[in-house]
């Protein structure tokens, strides 16, 4: 969960830096917000792989334990 949360975290602080400096060039509205998508979602995609990776394990391990635990006790159940 905290890759998770730290890898939201580092998107959003990018996204935020770019368009202040998007912001500061001069940029406003609709144009800014879809340049500092797109350019933040370019430097997060360069900058954060390891982060992005580490996050998909944890969230891929999560989704494996509670299907494990829901299969467990479906066969409670049914025994």
């Amino acid at each position: 969960m905290r890759s998770v949360l730290f890898y939201t975290v580092a998107r959003l602080g990018i996204f935020l830096a770019t368009a202040a400096v998007l912001a500061l060039f001069g940029a406003r509205g609709v144009l800014l917000l879809l340049m500092a998508l797109l350019i933040s979602g370019i430097i997060s995609f360069v900058l954060l792989s390891g982060q992005r990776d580490a996050m998909s394990s944890a969230v891929t391990s999560g989704w494996v334990g509670r299907r494990k635990k829901f299969d467990e006790s479906r066969a409670k159940e049914d025994g």
